[in-house]
């Protein structure tokens, strides 16, 4: 079985503009990326086509979010067709903030997952408790029914990506040790292998997200089976080159 590539994923969040933006993708461009880590920057929908444009071509964008129908009368959403379309290959779906801000079901994640994989795309698909969740114990009943409404959606696990985010670590500068981070993660690949199969459980990147910084990016990197980040703030600034250089 080949090793999991490490794959770095940036959001960008609701954050920047063209000149800001432009800045970062020229720091990004000129940076320094082992060939060994998949590097991806989830843009706001307004500046896909212009983040693909800019960035180099090694580096891959994603958008923050999909519909879960190709085309219709759904004011201000965007379908996988068009992401496709700006040359963007990646989405983010079923991110704590859709969930817990906008309120999507389970289920809406688990339809819009189904129809970006049948268009094509790469889906980095969000899970993870929150804190009263993680403190009343259910941390793995929560992510594993989140983690099923996502697989019983995925016929070919090759284009997917599953990020670990606890949502009490997400902007809050904490973040979860090393320790808990690999326990999650190690019981989501145990998962994967009870209800998928072995070589999905073997192949499937499952990345972390929630607070990483270039400080504590590379003692997380060294976990058994954390096959890389999810990144928001730090993905911002000029540190993010840091944490795509965490294997290194």
């Amino acid at each position: 079985m080949a090793p999991r590539k490490f794959f770095v994923g940036g959001n960008w969040k609701m954050n920047g503009d063209k000149k800001s933006l432009g800045e970062l993708i020229h720091t990004l461009n000129g940076a320094k990326i082992p060939a060994e880590t998949e590097v991806v920057c989830g843009a706001p929908s307004i500046y896909l086509d212009f983040a693909r444009q800019k960035l180099d071509a090694k580096i891959g964008v994603a958008a923050q979010n999909c519909y879960k129908v190709p085309k219709g009368a759904f004011t201000g959403e965007i379908s996988p067709a068009m992401i496709k379309d700006t040359g963007v290959t990646w989405v983010i779906l079923g991110h704590s903030e859709r969930r817990h801000v906008f309120g999507e079901s389970d289920e809406l994640i688990g339809q819009k997952v189904a129809h970006a994989l049948a268009e094509g795309l790469g889906v980095i698909a969000c899970i993870g408790e929150k804190l009263d969740e993680r403190e009343a114990g259910i941390t793995e009943k929560v992510v594993f029914e989140q983690t099923k409404a996502i697989a019983d959606n995925v016929k070919d696990w090759s284009k997917v990506v599953l990020a670990y985010e606890p949502v009490w670590a997400i902007g809050t500068g904490k973040t979860a040790t090393p320790q808990q981070a690999q326990e999650v993660h190690e019981k989501l690949r145990t998962w994967l292998k009870t209800h998928v199969s072995d070589a999905v459980s073997q192949s499937t990147r499952i990345i972390y997200g929630g607070s990483v910084t270039g400080a504590n990016c590379k003692e997380l990197a060294s976990q058994h089976d954390v096959d890389g980040f999810l990144v928001g703030g730090a993905s911002l600034k000029p540190e993010f080159v840091d944490i795509i250089n965490a294997k290194h």
